[in-house]
């Protein structure tokens, strides 16, 4: 497939996964996921964000045997840039303009499939792609094109919260996988291109409330505020467009809202 494409190719060995249920993903399963390396249950694959996997069963000497089993058309145009999550036989996964869905990982069948009605005027930069989800408890959590924060119950796709993030309009947007840390969802934003803001916000994974926001470009009274001049340090861009990794023992920023 070329780098435009209309459908979502996966070639998939899921190995050892149980009966497909509605996942229940705890904090503690996020932080020893080396340990159920049959499923895939961050946007890196673990906190450390190495995206190495220790399945073994591919390998240079087999790989030539591999075989397509399913295909799933996500019936949009453009680029897909999203990584998969895969939890006990499921697989979650987003793609363009904001669709998220849920295939049975062995044959392909949709679970369930949700796609966002987007405003008009939307100003993503480089193409309306969507990059995954982050799993906590019983919801998968995306962000949008238009600058929400949503959750999705695992089982029926849902909505449990939607949560306005800050003015789309004012050339903010989502692309990025949130993470899930803890009982937060945490999540940078992106936009640079049109002199927004930079921040990261984390959200409580239960409600959607937002508990902290850190700025990524610092304001008045904050160290560093001195080297932007006037009031540019509110248009100077420095989006947090890419996912985080954490390094234990596990502590998040102060606030700076």
């Amino acid at each position: 497939m070329g780098r435009f494409a209309f459908c979502f190719y996966l070639g998939l060995l899921i190995c050892g996964v149980g009966a497909l249920s509605g996942a229940q993903v705890t904090f503690e399963r996020l932080v020893n996921s080396a340990k159920e390396p049959q499923n895939w249950m961050t946007y890196s694959g673990d906190y450390s964000g190495k995206r190495f996997s220790a399945l073994d069963q591919i390998n240079a000497a087999n790989a030539h045997n591999l075989q397509a089993k399913w295909a799933y058309q996500t019936a949009g145009a453009g680029r897909i840039e999203t990584t998969p999550l895969v939890v006990d036989g499921i697989l979650y996964a987003t793609a363009q303009d904001d669709r998220a869905f849920a295939l049975d990982a062995r044959t392909g069948r949709p679970i369930w499939l949700y796609q966002r009605q987007l405003p008009a005027d939307i100003r993503p930069c480089c193409g309306r792609v969507n990059r995954g989800l982050a799993i906590l408890g019983d919801k998968v959590f995306m962000g949008t094109l238009d600058a929400h924060v949503m959750a999705f119950d695992t089982k029926t796709g849902n909505v449990v919260w939607d949560v306005a993030a800050v003015d789309y309009s004012q050339g903010y947007t989502f692309t990025p996988a949130p993470l899930a840390v803890k009982n937060l969802v945490i999540i940078g934003v992106a936009g640079g291109e049109y002199g927004i803001r930079g921040f990261i916000d984390a959200y409580d994974a239960a409600t959607g409330q937002r508990k902290w926001r850190f700025y990524t470009v610092p304001g008045r009274g904050e160290p560093g505020n001195e080297t932007w001049e006037g009031e540019s340090y509110k248009t100077g861009g420095a989006p947090a467009w890419i996912n985080s990794s954490v390094k234990a023992p596990m502590t998040l920023p102060a606030n700076r809202a």
